[in-house]
């Protein structure tokens, strides 16, 4: 396939006529508010804009199958960065009403197991080159973040703790006892269903692991998913401010005003706290060397250093 080009069509934010952006084009307008949260964003992409030209000395060309986490919502030229654990069957949810032509009204009555079945989104990945460059030039592009621990702590608690994820313990959790469990019993080697938080970190620091395969994309970083230091989002939006970005992004691309994001109900949500206390039982050493795996995603998305961490 060919290399998509890394010059304009790469670089570039979202383009109007006159060669602004549609976020300059639509706060010039009487259409839209001038807010603080222009202002929050504004600073989350010079961010992001500023830590990518300090730590990429290369940039790499995307192919076409590196944009298969890009969603498509050709109505209302939107692209979608998905990141599991990151309200991600939300506003895949959203998506669907977006994209389906009046079949889906309300996002929360599409059932979860069916906004992740892949035939019912497109993905940018699927078009041809031509196709993707224009999207990328023209669409509005954003991606949702979350402070990185909180969300592998989260993927931990959904994948390894409960009880109908067999698919995963199968997948994962029998290959991480049988090399991270000192005499496994015969039950834990079959049904990898007790994998402990400090037998997944020392999965995740295991050179074997990304030598095999890819991470799964409920751990896998965001700058590995999302490519944000080659694709230019117009929108950063945070797990945190969830509820806030949302609406403006549905207000920034002028979605119908019956399109409301879910709101958050969980009660099990992953908290600071909560994450505090998965690594109190991880050594400094191994505390240091899993925030280097993900430091990218910290200084990318500027969260600060965890204060339970002990990395001295």
């Amino acid at each position: 396939l060919t290399p998509l080009s890394a010059s304009e069509d790469m670089r570039s934010t979202w383009q109007g006529k006159a060669g602004r952006s549609p976020l300059q084009a639509l706060y010039e307008s009487d259409q839209f508010e001038q807010s603080s949260l222009q202002t929050v964003h504004q600073q989350r992409r010079e961010m992001l804009s500023n830590v990518c030209s300090r730590y990429t000395r290369k940039r790499r060309l995307l192919q076409p199958e590196d944009l298969r986490h890009l969603l498509v919502d050709d109505t209302h030229g939107l692209l979608y960065c998905y990141v599991p654990k990151v309200a991600c069957t939300n506003w895949k949810r959203v998506m669907m009403v977006l994209t389906g032509q009046g079949k889906y009204r309300d996002p929360l009555e599409i059932p979860a197991h069916e906004a992740h079945v892949p035939s019912n989104l497109r993905t940018l990945s699927e078009y041809s080159v031509p196709e993707i460059n224009y999207r990328l030039r023209s669409y509005l592009k954003f991606v949702f973040v979350r402070e990185p621990f909180e969300r592998l702590v989260s993927a931990y608690r959904n994948k390894f703790t409960l009880s109908y994820n067999t698919a995963f313990h199968k997948r994962y959790g029998t290959k991480i006892i049988r090399r991270h469990r000192q005499e496994p019993s015969e039950r834990a080697l079959e049904r990898g269903d007790d994998v402990r938080f400090a037998e997944f970190v020392y999965y995740l620091l295991d050179p074997r692991t990304q030598q095999e395969e890819p991470f799964n994309e409920h751990w896998e970083r965001v700058h590995s998913l999302c490519h944000p230091c080659v694709i230019h989002y117009d929108v950063v939006g945070k797990y945190e401010t969830l509820a806030e970005d949302a609406n403006y992004i549905l207000q920034l691309v002028g979605a119908d005003t019956s399109v409301k994001f879910p709101a958050s109900s969980k009660t099990t949500r992953t908290t600071d706290g909560m994450t505090a206390q998965f690594f109190q039982d991880i050594s400094p050493f191994y505390q240091r060397r899993l925030f280097n795996l993900y430091k990218m995603d910290y200084l990318l998305f500027n969260y600060s250093i965890p204060s339970y961490l002990r990395l001295r």
